[in-house]
């Protein structure tokens, strides 16, 4: 059986109620999940206290409460990728608070990734992709696991059900749209 399907399996398990099927699990999607937070957090601003541990943690413990049941393996990367988004998201939030608005340090973008946004604070890309869901869910979808997922097309592809090529052109869309709607923060 494909690591893969394995994955798939004992995530249905585990959703069922096998406790251990999550110590199975749990081996073989944790290097993938510290691959989507590392990801995640290079992104952010040098300093950053939140760690690829401590975020896949938090994400792991939402995940675990929260009554979903998980299609496959892309489905649960593709759902993992979200939550750190928003607990990304939630701590940027805070910390904004916590400020009360000022001296927010920028979140610095891979140029690779992201070429044309610059510096601009999680708080505000998270708003332009909220935004941009409302106007195309899929492009927003897709830029979310390409970029802050770390998935190839391929896997972006699988996970919402398109081809590699529609992957292709919604995310160069996407990726101007969001350079645009960004470029004025």
């Amino acid at each position: 059986m494909s690591t893969s399907a394995t994955v798939t399996t004992l995530l249905r398990d585990w959703r069922s109620g096998d406790k251990r099927a999550l110590e199975e699990l749990t081996p073989l999607i944790y290097d993938d999940l510290r691959r989507v937070a590392a990801r995640h957090l290079q992104s952010e601003r040098s300093g950053h206290t939140l760690q690829a541990t401590a975020l896949v943690n938090e994400a792991f413990v939402r995940l675990a409460e929260a009554d979903l049941s998980f299609q496959d393996r892309a489905h649960f990367f593709s759902v993992a990728a979200r939550t750190m988004r928003h607990i990304l998201t939630d701590y940027g939030r805070a910390r904004r608070a916590q400020k009360r608005g000022g001296g927010v340090s920028p979140v610095t973008l891979h140029e690779d990734c992201m070429a044309g946004i610059g510096d601009t604070d999680i708080v505000d890309i998270d708003d332009a992709l909220t935004r941009l869901a409302e106007i195309d869910a899929r492009k927003s979808d897709i830029l979310v696991l390409h970029f802050f997922g770390g998935m190839t097309f391929e896997e972006t592809a699988e996970a919402l059900g398109i081809s590699p090529a529609t992957v292709d052109r919604d995310l160069r869309f996407a990726k101007a749209w969001l350079a645009n709607e960004l470029k004025d923060n």
